[in-house]
Formats: C-alpha cells, structure tokens, sequence
C-alpha cells in the first residue's frame, strides 16, 4: 500500500520562498516524481518532474526558480519555490509512479501580501 504525505504549506509573500515535501512509503520501486499545481477555479497543470536517472524538467514559466530535488531510493521529495509569484497561489500536488500514479493529498500554497 503506497502512503504519501506531503508538508510545507503556507502563506507567503511575492517574491518570498517556500519548500514543500513529499514522503512516499509503501513502495520498493519509484520511477519518477512529478508536481503539480491547481489554482483556484483551474486545470491542475504539471510544473516539474524528477526522473531515476537523476534528470529534471520544468514547465517554462517556474525555470530558475523552482528547484525539484530528492533521492528515489529516499523517497522524499522536495520543491523549492524562490521568487514567488501572485500567480503561484494554489494546491500544489507531488505525484510518483511506483509503478502506476500515485498522487499526494495536496498542500496549499498562497502568495499573497
């Protein structure tokens, strides 16, 4: 049985930073490791991914300040968001597939002064 828990929401300032984490236990096998954010009254959209050969992506608009972080084998996973924006206001999901998608409770995150 695969268990995620997710921490590290909050309220924060624009141009504030704030890290979330993921925690995965319940699996011997994690691919790849992925958040996603859903503003209010919208698609949640993917916004980085982390890979088992260590590679990274991101969506254009988080480049440069968002960091996805973490060790597989650990199975805890981080986001660090700097230089936030208004924008960023949301419910911010981690999702891993182990072997099929797994998706965290959501924590949410609010950029607002």
């Amino acid at each position: 049985q695969v268990h995620i828990v997710q921490s590290g929401g909050g309220l924060v300032q624009p141009g504030g930073s704030l890290t979330l984490s993921c925690n995965v236990s319940g699996s011997s096998d994690i691919s790849s490791m992925d958040w996603y954010r859903q503003a209010p009254g919208s698609q949640r959209v993917w916004v980085a991914s982390l890979y088992n050969d260590g590679s990274r992506a991101y969506v254009d608009f988080v480049k440069g300040r968002f960091k996805i972080s973490g060790e597989l084998p650990e199975k805890t996973f981080y986001l660090q968001m700097n230089s936030l924006k208004a924008e960023g206001t949301g419910v911010y999901y981690c999702r891993v597939f182990c072997p099929v998608a797994y998706w965290g409770q959501g924590t949410q995150v609010t950029v607002s002064s």
